[in-house]
């Protein structure tokens, strides 16, 4: 891990790294930033003497950072027990969209959402995946394949020998190799934008028959209201039976306005009703034609889309 110095300066530089790696470990911007503030504060909680006998600040806030989030992913696997329908992570606009349209117009760079970088550890299919793993292999394989951070070091995260923490990597590995290929975070090489943008169209038509051919007949959409917005409480499985579900969704919300807008580095939708954004979608495409919709309704995930500058 990286040396920086013990000026507050210094030790500040960090946060950006470590909003990156909290986001990818908890899938949600808001425990991301709770996190990286804890670790601080434990950091500006030691004395002078003991911050000076610290050769590495970078690493110690890695560490304490990487620790705080294994033990919230722990936590979060009973709290997700509770969770009204499924859960997904929290979607991330793209900065420049963002800036754009000016939800978050604001000079510099604070806010944590706008630090992220978007690749392909970002895109929602990685992210859901990430989530069907334990907090130990996706600590582990988080730090060491998106990061790069050696063995030795994330053995010190997770309590572990390097050898187990090399295994626990490996396993997460398997995990992601079955579920197939992440999505690359690059929309425009293989027609995916095209796709996203043919089902917009469709959508907005209500056109069931268009849509039954841009979807994979064993499609799944899932969709996140928590509790707090109405929608399916489990996910939609078939083509025939999604394309009629979002029809239906677009019959009972009159003047609904469908955006293109980049969803975590890869082209999604955005729902807006009265400027208002509503819904979230992400798409995994292959082969022209959309395999999964995830969908995010809950507005308590939707704040990085809607603040005003």
């Amino acid at each position: 891990m990286r040396t920086v110095g013990t000026s507050a300066g210094g030790v500040a530089g960090e946060r950006s790294q470590l909003i990156n790696i909290a986001y990818r470990l908890l899938g949600s911007v808001s425990e991301a930033e709770d996190a990286v503030q804890d670790a601080y504060a434990r950091w500006y909680g030691l004395s002078p003497s003991r911050q000076e006998e610290i050769l590495s600040p970078g690493a110690w806030l890695t560490t304490v950072t990487s620790r705080i989030c294994l033990d919230l992913l722990g936590s979060a696997r009973v709290r997700r027990e509770r969770y009204v329908g499924a859960w997904l992570p929290e979607p991330l606009p793209d900065r420049t969209e963002w800036n754009h349209s000016g939800a978050a117009g604001r000079a510099g760079a604070a806010d944590p959402a706008d630090q992220i970088v978007l690749d392909e550890s970002v895109t929602m299919a990685f992210l859901v995946v990430l989530e069907s793993m334990t907090p130990a292999e996706r600590v582990a394989f988080v730090l060491h394949d998106v990061f790069r951070y050696p063995f030795a070091e994330i053995a010190g995260v997770l309590g572990r020998t390097p050898a187990a923490s090399k295994q626990l990597a490996a396993s997460a590995r398997r995990r992601l190799s079955d579920a197939g290929a992440p999505v690359r975070a690059d929309g425009q090489a293989d027609g995916r934008t095209d796709v996203v943008r043919h089902v917009k169209e469709a959508w907005e038509t209500k056109d069931i028959a268009a849509l039954v051919r841009l979807l994979n007949p064993a499609a799944v959409m899932t969709a996140d209201g928590g509790g707090m917005v109405g929608t399916v409480l489990r996910p939609v499985e078939g083509g025939a039976r999604i394309a009629q579900y979002m029809v239906a969704i677009a019959d009972k919300a009159p003047g609904l306005e469908l955006l293109e807008r980049s969803v975590n580095g890869v082209p999604g939708l955005v729902a807006q009703r009265a400027g208002v954004v509503v819904t979230v979608a992400s798409f995994d495409v292959s082969d022209g034609c959309v395999n999964r919709i995830w969908a995010v309704r809950n507005p308590e995930k939707l704040r990085p889309w809607t603040r005003q500058g």
